[in-house]
């Protein structure tokens, strides 16, 4: 068995300009500031991901090179189409599909996706403040750390505990 260790960010504050499509809406000076910090905060926990699955989407991938940038490191990363879409149970079958060989992944997505993969997989050894808060939904920049012992496949309902949530200043 094999601890792992699954981070759900939800893309920084984005800005919602006229006639720009969805997939298309870049970050906002407060999220380049959000996303900084993500990096550094997830750098100070020594949560330095194996293999990034980010979202498509502009916002998305604002927000990975910024934290990146902050983080000091330079895992793997997949973009992809299906996440931006992705609803919770999709989600969680992407990361079920991830490489044995990763211990850290880092999914990089959006609401509410993030917060219900979180809640979804969340087990009884939880703590109980983050598991609230995911229930109701988490800010923009913030960060769910799931961890359990096991393959990546055998992730399922409850059978991981929800660590943290790391939420931006």
């Amino acid at each position: 068995m094999t601890n792992r260790r699954l981070l759900l960010l939800r893309h920084a504050k984005a800005e919602h300009p006229d006639n720009v499509v969805d997939h298309e809406r870049p970050l906002s000076l407060v999220g380049r500031r959000q996303s900084a910090g993500v990096g550094a905060a997830l750098a100070a926990a020594g949560l330095v991901p194996d293999l990034v699955l980010c979202s498509s989407s502009l916002r998305t991938r604002q927000t990975w090179d910024l934290a990146r940038q902050s983080l000091g490191a330079d895992p793997e990363v997949q973009v992809s189409e299906e996440v931006y879409d992705a609803a919770t149970r999709p989600l969680v079958e992407l990361v079920r599909g991830v490489d044995p060989d990763v211990e850290t992944l880092l999914v990089v997505g959006h609401e509410p996706t993030m917060s219900h993969v979180a809640e979804l997989l969340a087990g009884p050894d939880s703590d109980v403040t983050a598991l609230a808060r995911v229930r109701v939904g988490v800010p923009t920049g913030s960060w769910s750390l799931l961890e359990w012992d096991g393959e990546w496949s055998e992730l399922d309902r409850g059978t991981a505990t929800l660590v943290r949530l790391g939420v931006p200043d």
